[in-house]
């Protein structure tokens, strides 16, 4: 069970280093057209790369991952309600913040005993 949660922390982590970070701070054509298209100006591209990547690393850490994932749910929170003001597509767009999220708890159940004692599901 442990190692099903870190290996789900290292998907998660690699996704979100890969498909989000990492065109944000290259400044790559499909983080500013996303941007745009919220409704958002490229300038803030740098901004929410850097807190996606604080609350990455503060996931992965053992001591802080509970505070990481908190801090990425209200990230993933922001996303979704940009999403729906844009008017973007349900299943592919809105609802995607809820299935990264759903994965990092997940993940982080799995993987931490203190959270399985808070939240016993099984």
């Amino acid at each position: 069970m442990i190692k099903a949660g870190w290996i789900m922390t290292a998907l998660f982590t690699l996704f979100m280093l890969g498909a989000s970070v990492a065109p944000k701070f290259l400044g790559m054509d499909a983080a500013v057209e996303s941007m745009v298209a919220l409704g958002w100006s490229a300038d803030y591209l740098l901004m929410i790369g850097c807190i996606e990547l604080c609350c990455t690393v503060l996931f992965v850490i053992p001591r802080t991952g509970l505070l990481g994932a908190i801090l990425m749910t209200g990230l993933l929170g922001g996303a979704m309600s940009a999403n729906i003001r844009a008017g973007m597509p349900l299943y592919s767009h809105i609802l995607f913040s809820i299935y990264l999220g759903v994965f990092m708890w997940v993940a982080l159940w799995l993987r931490d005993e203190r959270v399985r004692k808070v939240f016993p599901l099984l």
